[in-house]
């Protein structure tokens, strides 16, 4: 009795992580360019666009890598203060805070993987762009350096 109970819970969470991965595969977030232009010259880079709720709650979670000039944006829909997690991230990730405008607010840099600890825009803003950590350092990006994407009035 107990092994064909423990071969129908093992089976059960078999199935549901083929499920889980199915419908994470199923719902592929769209991918669009986004450009910062710093004193240095313009970086260009690939991001997943997470804007439904869902989308954003889920995030980077799970993943164990994400290349160079690869990203996630954040669509907050209006300019409001961000706070975000690294809960259940396993890559130390770059925060950048955009305004509006497409101004860079401020820079959480090589945030800790798999903390619960609030990390905070500082201002409102209009988007987040989390980058593998030390994108910001290596690329010269730093507050006041402006973003070229659809979402930004600045473009």
């Amino acid at each position: 009795m107990l092994a064909s109970t423990l071969a129908r819970v093992r089976a059960l969470l078999i199935g549901g992580g083929l499920m889980l991965a199915a419908s994470i595969a199923a719902h592929a977030l769209s991918v669009e360019q986004l450009e910062i232009v710093t004193k240095d010259g313009v970086r260009v880079f690939e991001v997943e666009m997470a804007v439904t709720e869902e989308e954003q709650e889920q995030g980077l979670m799970y993943r164990r890598e994400l290349a160079d000039g690869k990203g996630m944006l954040f669509d907050m829909g209006e300019e409001r203060p961000a706070v975000f997690w690294m809960k259940n991230t396993y890559m130390s990730l770059d925060m950048i805070f955009i305004r509006a405008d497409g101004s860079i607010a401020s820079i959480a840099e090589s945030t800790t993987p798999l903390s619960e600890a609030r990390v905070y825009s500082g201002a409102p803003v209009r988007g987040v762009l989390e980058v593998v950590a030390g994108t910001a350092k290596r690329y010269g990006i730093v507050p006041g350096d402006k973003v070229g994407h659809r979402l930004f009035t600045g473009r």
